[in-house]
């Protein structure tokens, strides 16, 4: 008897399985809004230097105040990190009208201008504020917006090593409950931060529950569902993650406060810590870390609740553990993430599987937190990126599985290229055409994403397949933490970070070039699997990797959403 029969006698896809996994995907619709958020409350309003505080003149319309303390760009519009040191009253007679046309530009050699001392005025007409209004982000400091993400980012990638072995120690539920309590609080202190610091420091814990909810959703989900449905839930639980981007779109358009905003993203996370005491830890999980008795009472509960409290009573130690004799043998393993670079082929596999890992969480990135750029209503833009994941992870998936993993990899990731660096050569009036094809790149990197699970699960052997994506996983956030730094470059040099973005995604498409096709073959269980694949030998296994053989397929797609 394996485990799945276990899962069986206790009620298979019963009233507990949806139950449990609806409320398990709740908070996952969140889970975008808070790694997108930045786009909304970092949002950078149009701005210029307060007027003088000596300037009294309560007959001044607003208009002429710009006019006399602003000088203008050679665009037309108001300097936004310069002023004239002194008012230049001579411009009202000279212009006799508060509108502006060409006359009002004048050469800033022509008269001494300095920063703003006093402060900065914003034009807050789409929004109420944002964390660069209240903060001041602008001019010296401007590139603290970015720095702001690479914290949050940050966060999620120490969230991993941290709550990834604390899942395996303690048990996914309480890593889950401390998750969703570390959210609700980090969320609502950085609604409330009187500082920058504070704020970032407050999205660096956002940052780590985002990695604990992760981790443990997916794994409390798996583990308590048959292996034959796992596919489907795990792209359903990928889609629910999609949708939430629009509704992240939705909550900022009715609330443009970035306080109130962070805040409703926030909140339901305390609902959601109520009702995660409701959870029952895995039961696999129990077994393995020797604490059967508690797993059996979780299955006989499960049993109860689908109305198989007979069956539940047959549960006893000993069949928990025959049913377990597999995972128990393998958790005996001595393998580590140095395998994954010991022997010529593996190591040539991780170097290209790393490359594109990087560049796709990179380029993504880079896309999806830049929306400002294009000139587009903001949130409609956020829609529309949303909304383009879900035909473009249809589309991978029937070409994963009629034209192969490799040429999907590689197809997904340098057409996203050629979308970033096609735009650079847009002039920047023509915003629907930028607009469309920074959507079929980001489309097009979403897929990309999509494929690198399956495609990675595949061609790493068993006994050292975790190891394999959590290393993988490591260099997708390093990318997703570069990102926003790279869009700094942008300041002086527009088109600097589309080049690298665009060339980083269609350099790691020619190395997917060197990867195995996988598509029709058998799962490589050991590392002689991988040395010797297409050569035609078959490798010779331990009796300890025989046992491992018994993996199914489907485990890889438990995070191909």
């Amino acid at each position: 008897m394996a485990f799945g029969d276990l899962l069986e006698q206790v009620g298979s896809t019963g009233r507990f399985q949806v139950l449990h996994v609806t409320l398990l995907v709740i908070p996952v619709l969140l889970m975008a809004s808070h790694n997108l958020l930045q786009n909304f409350v970092a949002a950078v309003p149009d701005h210029y230097c307060s007027a003088h505080t000596n300037l009294s003149q309560p007959q001044l319309s607003p208009e002429q105040t710009l006019l006399i303390t602003v000088p203008l760009d050679q665009t037309g519009k108001p300097e936004r990190c310069r002023r004239y040191v002194t008012p230049q009253w001579h411009l009202l007679a000279e212009n006799g009208t508060s509108s502006f046309d060409d006359n009002d530009l004048y050469d800033a050699g022509d008269v001494d201008l300095q920063e703003c001392t006093d402060g900065w005025s914003y034009n807050m007409t789409d929004m109420v504020s944002t964390i660069i209004s209240d903060f001041d982000l602008v001019c010296d400091i401007r590139s603290l917006k970015q720095m702001s993400q690479t914290v949050y980012m940050g966060g999620v990638l120490v969230g991993a090593f941290i709550f990834g072995g604390m899942s395996d120690r303690y048990g996914r539920r309480i890593l889950l409950l401390f998750s969703h309590l570390l959210m609700a609080v980090g969320g609502t202190c950085a609604a409330f931060s009187t500082s920058f610091s504070l704020f970032c420091l407050s999205r660096f814990f956002c940052g780590m529950a985002l990695s604990g909810l992760g981790l443990n959703t997916f794994s409390l989900i798996v583990e308590w569902i048959p292996t034959r449905v796992r596919t489907i839930v795990g792209t359903l639980t990928g889609y629910c993650y999609t949708v939430g981007q629009l509704i992240l779109a939705a909550i900022a358009y009715f609330i443009r406060d970035w306080r109130w905003l962070t805040l409703a993203v926030s909140l339901p996370f305390y609902v959601f810590f109520l009702y995660a005491w409701w959870f029952h830890e895995s039961s696999r999980w129990l077994v393995l870390s020797n604490n059967s008795e508690k797993a059996i009472k979780n299955l006989k509960s499960v049993a109860k609740f689908n109305g198989r409290r007979e069956e539940g009573e047959k549960i006893d130690i000993q069949m928990v553990q025959e049913s377990m004799k597999k995972e128990l043998s393998c958790s005996q393993g001595s393998y580590s993430v140095l395998d994954l670079f010991r022997t010529t082929t593996m190591r040539n596999m991780t170097i290209c599987l790393s490359a594109v890992w990087f560049s796709t969480s990179f380029g993504y990135y880079g896309l999806a937190m830049d929306l400002q750029k294009f000139g587009v209503d903001i949130y409609l833009i956020q829609v529309i990126f949303g909304a383009v994941d879900i035909p473009a992870k249809v589309v991978i998936t029937v070409s994963m599985s009629f034209l192969g993993r490799r040429p999907s990899q590689c197809g997904a990731v340098i057409i996203g290229g050629v979308m970033i660096l096609a735009n650079l050569l847009v002039p920047a009036d023509r915003e629907t055409l930028r607009t469309s094809l920074a959507v079929v790149g980001k489309g097009c990197l979403a897929a990309s994403f999509n494929c690198c699970y399956l495609y990675t699960g595949e061609l790493y052997p068993t006994i050292i397949r975790q190891n394999g994506m959590g290393w993988v996983s490591m260099m997708a956030r390093i990318g997703s933490m570069v990102a926003p730094m790279v869009l700094l470059m942008g300041d002086y040099t527009p088109w600097i970070p589309g080049l690298i973005y665009g060339g980083s995604l269609i350099i790691s498409g020619v190395a997917a070039v060197f990867l195995p096709e996988t598509l029709g073959s058998p799962l490589p269980d050991t590392i002689q699997d991988v040395e010797d694949r297409g050569s035609g030998r078959s490798s010779r296994k331990t009796p300890k990797e025989e046992i491992i053989l018994q993996m199914a397929q489907s485990d890889l797609l438990k995070q191909a959403a």
